[in-house]
């Protein structure tokens, strides 16, 4: 196992010496402050054009619904890189001040249909164990083993196949996340991830209750599911691009590795620079995993200065569909892949 503060060169990275490490503390260390001026030009250009689609959204509704349709379908849009100034404030790297991140994130939260505190814990859950075999089921989408998946009945079978079905996973799922899921305590977290679930609820209804006073409740109601489906889809398109690629970084406890599980189990979605924006960069997503104090905004500035990162094989757009595909991952070839299509390769598990 390598150290704490020592890096191998990704295997993804054929053109960088074979062998090489990098003190990967000290890189990330010069791009871990943040930036003030940075942060709040993000915040503006974030939440203005949000508040001010809603605010169009109402006054087209005077003309048709149909008028405040396409604007909802923005503001999903909006509401991407909204999400990603909250995932900034989890990691307390968005703003310098801890009181800052949590304020912001708290009010974040509201728009965005998710606790702050109990989604901070079950994130961290997720970066102290992505790519652990023996640590799943916290933050993440559930992935399991070929082996685990031949030993499964028929009937865990069909039930993992119908969870791992697109129209399931990037549609559905997501409106049960955001509308049911974190609207209720699990049991699992602490008092005070318990009472910001509480909290984000009764904001949640009060913002929605003024909105529906002024623009009528139907009206209401059917713009923001379609804010909440555009932006759910496409935060949940994110996470699963991120971690679900071929040849993703999967191991269990006792031979998992921090940084392999960075560098190698988190994706480099290169996408194209409109989409990149929306997304607040969160494509860099190999560095966000080495290090979550790097605020969004400086994650490319980091990735484009250091050598270790440029070789980091990029998923484009185009290739990126070919995760559709990636079910299992088979710990023979260590890789991610599909379905058994034959008994005779069931048999082989």
């Amino acid at each position: 196992m390598t150290s704490e503060n020592t890096i191998e060169t990704p295997r993804s990275s054929p053109g960088a010496p074979e062998g090489k490490r990098h003190s990967w503390k000290e890189i990330v260390a010069r791009y871990q402050r943040p930036a003030p001026g940075r942060a709040a030009w993000q915040l503006c250009n974030t939440v203005i054009p949000y508040v001010g689609l809603w605010w169009l959204m109402y006054r087209s509704l005077a003309v048709s619904f149909w008028c405040a349709l396409p604007l909802a379908l923005l503001a999903g849009a909006f509401l991407v890189r909204l999400f990603i100034i909250f995932h900034d404030c989890a990691h307390n790297s968005f703003f310098k001040a801890r009181w800052a991140n949590e304020m912001l994130g708290n009010v974040a939260g509201v728009l965005c249909f998710t606790p702050f505190y109990r989604w901070r814990w079950e994130h961290s859950v997720h970066h102290a164990s992505s790519g652990d075999l023996d640590r799943r089921g916290i933050g993440d989408i559930w992935t399991m083993t070929m082996k685990e998946y031949l030993a499964a009945s028929r009937r865990e079978r069909l039930a993992y196949r119908f969870k791992r079905n697109p129209v399931i996973l990037f549609v559905l799922a997501p409106l049960f996340l955001f509308l049911i899921v974190e609207r209720v305590p699990t049991g699992k977290e602490g008092l005070r991830e318990r009472l910001s679930v509480y909290g984000t609820d009764v904001a949640m209804v009060l913002v929605i209750g003024g909105m529906s006073w002024l623009m009528g409740w139907k009206a209401c109601l059917v713009l923001q599911l379609i804010v909440i489906m555009v932006a759910g889809s496409a935060g949940v398109w994110l996470f699963y691009v991120q971690h679900q690629f071929e040849d993703a970084y999967w191991e269990h406890g006792d031979e998992w590795e921090f940084e392999k599980a960075a560098l190698q189990g988190s994706s480099y979605y290169k996408l194209p620079r409109i989409l990149q924006w929306f997304s607040g960069n969160i494509g860099f997503h190999h560095i966000h995993h080495l290090s979550p104090r790097i605020p969004n905004y400086r994650l490319e500035e980091c990735h484009r200065a250091e050598p270790l990162f440029n070789a980091v094989k990029p998923i484009t757009f185009s290739s990126s569909l070919k995760s559709f595909n990636y079910r299992l991952w088979d710990e023979q070839s260590r890789r991610l892949v599909g379905y058994p299509r034959s008994p005779i390769q069931a048999d082989r598990g």
